[in-house]
């Protein structure tokens, strides 16, 4: 039988991982915990003690613990250390998935960021919407600006990865 898997590049060390060039880099982050929120979102708030809509596209979000908003009922909650509510159904009406496994995490920081941006999407770099979910470089991503305007944090689906970092490597020049 054929091996399909041979066609497609093998995926880079995570680990060890960086692109660096024209003072715009890219690593993996590793080890944040992200828990999935769905439902009564001030229910959530009130359980876990994270308050706020959460971060769209292009708003900086800062701290140890934050919110990314991805719908209207669906938020995805990051933080450092593991965050204070179980995974499951909640009598409040919200349901948490962790995510971490889920999801891997790219930030992305340098004067560059605003190039790399409008080409890899169709957001105004300046303006901030109240959902991170995007389309970014053909995929669905959560993009939000973490800590300052030239930092930028990505999160996408595990599987394309491989394939973010290879535009990464190609379109922006890295």
């Amino acid at each position: 039988m054929r091996n399909l898997a041979e066609k497609w590049p093998a995926a880079p060390d995570w680990a060890t991982a960086v692109l660096n060039k024209d003072g715009l880099g890219v690593r993996t982050l590793s080890g944040l915990n992200q828990l999935l929120v769905s439902g009564n979102l001030s229910a959530w708030s009130k359980a876990s003690g994270l308050a706020g809509e959460g971060v769209g596209a292009g708003a900086v979000a800062s701290g140890d613990a934050y919110v990314v908003r991805i719908a209207r009922d669906r938020v995805l909650a990051v933080g450092e250390q593991p965050l204070p509510i179980a995974a499951g159904w909640h009598e409040g009406g919200f349901a948490v998935s962790v995510m971490d496994a889920g999801l891997h995490v790219f930030e992305i920081e340098g004067p560059g960021l605003a190039g790399l941006v409008a080409r890899a999407t169709t957001l105004d770099p300046q303006q901030a919407s109240r959902s991170a979910s995007v389309l970014f470089a053909g995929v669905n991503v959560l993009f939000y600006r973490f800590g300052h305007a030239d930092r930028a944090r990505l999160h996408v689906d595990r599987g394309f990865a491989p394939y973010l970092w290879e535009w990464l490597e190609q379109s922006s020049g890295l």
